[in-house]
């Protein structure tokens, strides 16, 4: 709903097929599952565990000698390997399903709208034409239009304009052609040939019915190759973008390294002797700068002063310049880096909310929709908001990738291991009277010694 909500402008009004809508609307839903697949595993493990928990089923287990480890552990198994599909999905069908989703959303945005003509406006949607209507009718499937005005701009300017003051407007049995019958009209052509044209500018033709075929073919989907959108980070998986990851790092330390490399040459090209013929021999020299300025006259200081502030300012022009364009390497750079790691937290994020899940439903005791829904949402919205801080915190360069990437499952992981702990423990770790007993037993002792005193 939200990508609908998001491109409805882009889609409505283009006459796009079912079949169109219905391909970017599963290509863009694979781009939710590492959104749905963690937050369903942590709901469906709080559930089983949370009924059998409340009907008393763990307490038959547990009766019968199987303890809660034996029965998570071919859950886990089941839990490992939906982290391996989902592993699978994330590094080879995602970035697939991200290629044909931008492909085609960008062949629905170019496309162009449908034909739609309104009443006392003019209407582009056909190329090279635009034609307006005082009134239009719709009788039997048929549009009637009245005082009918076309102006042809296939020619410089607005040279043919058509008059009429009746036209039916139907679309041919092949659906390739809009076809245009005019009754009762004009043409005026200014550009009628003819050897004598300065004498006769403009050519005036009268018709009792005329008909104008207009090509639907500009309407249809053209479809972009693919090839194009290959390059970017979300259409590659975890090989070609450690492989483009390697590339655009070399790129950028060449570019550094040149620019580094020209920058000490204009401050030091003075400063090589005779004898220095290479050019890396010239940047390795430091001059003597009083030694220099000492040695030549007061209009010539004057000059060194002034052709050193111009170096100065284009040298800061030029560092400013650096420093952007690097900036801007190294964000696309971490962007790549950012994707790669994602093939692996979604997995791994799937086995620790597997861990959170499974263990709290076994403590809460509580299955159904209710209670289960809500601690879901609570953790998932944990594990989301860490995530995108941290992939946020990672893309503007704050912290290193690595840890921003990482951030949500670090925390979410020591959590799991400890309701797990709980849990195989038979500790009663919601049961809010474990937590008051400290504190009425505090209260008592100040109670006691308060009657003793008295």
């Amino acid at each position: 709903m939200q990508f609908l909500w998001k491109y409805i402008d882009d889609i409505v009004g283009k006459g796009l097929d079912w079949l169109v809508i219905g391909k970017l609307l599963v290509y863009v839903s694979a781009s939710l599952v590492p959104m749905a697949l963690p937050l369903a595993i942590l709901l469906s493990s709080l559930m089983t565990f949370g009924n059998l928990g409340e009907h008393y089923e763990l307490v038959a287990f547990k009766s019968a000698g199987i303890s809660l480890k034996r029965v998570l552990r071919p859950l886990a198994v089941l839990v490992a390997l939906l982290s391996i599909v989902a592993y699978l999905f994330s590094n080879y069908w995602l970035p697939i399903a991200n290629l044909k989703s931008k492909s085609l959303l960008y062949d629905v945005k170019k496309q162009k709208p449908t034909m739609d003509i309104r009443p006392g406006i003019f209407s582009d949607g056909l190329d090279n034409f635009s034609i307006r209507v005082k009134d239009k009718k719709v009788i039997d499937d048929v549009e009637h239009l009245y005082d009918v005005m076309i102006y042809d701009h296939r020619s410089q300017g607005n040279r043919s304009v058509t008059v009429a003051k009746e036209g039916m407007m139907t679309v041919s049995e092949n659906k390739r052609y809009l076809v245009l019958k005019l009754f009762d009209g004009e043409n005026y052509d200014e550009n009628f040939k003819r050897k004598n044209n300065y004498k006769y500018p403009m050519a005036r033709t009268s018709f009792d019915e005329n008909v104008i075929r207009f090509d639907l073919a500009q309407f249809d989907l053209n479809r972009t190759d693919e090839d194009l959108f290959k390059s970017n980070y979300k259409m590659l998986n975890m090989d070609q973008l450690a492989s483009a990851i390697d590339t655009l790092t070399i790129i950028r330390d060449n570019h550094f390294n040149q620019f580094q490399e020209g920058m000490y040459k204009s401050f030091y090209r003075f400063a090589a002797s005779k004898n220095q013929k290479k050019e890396k021999n010239l940047v390795k020299t430091k001059p003597d700068i009083d030694k220099l300025l000492s040695s030549l006259p007061l209009n010539k200081q004057k000059q060194v002063f002034a052709t050193a502030g111009n170096l100065a300012r284009n040298s800061k022009s030029r560092l400013d310049s650096m420093v952007d364009d690097l900036y801007s390497r190294d964000k696309y750079i971490r962007y790549h880096q950012i994707y790669w790691h994602k093939k692996l937290t979604l997995s791994f994020a799937c086995f620790i909310l597997f861990l959170i899940g499974a263990p709290l439903g076994a403590i809460i005791r509580k299955g159904g929709l209710g209670m289960p829904i809500v601690i879901s949402v609570v953790f998932f919205l944990i594990f989301h908001m860490v995530s995108i801080t941290g992939e946020k915190m990672a893309k503007e360069g704050a912290i290193e990738v690595e840890r921003g990437m990482w951030m949500a499952s670090a925390i979410l992981l020591p959590i799991g291991l400890f309701f797990t702990y709980k849990a195989t423990s038979d500790s009663s770790f919601f049961r809010l009277d474990n937590y008051l007993y400290p504190l009425k037993k505090l209260f008592k002792k100040k109670e006691k010694k308060q009657a003793e005193s008295a």
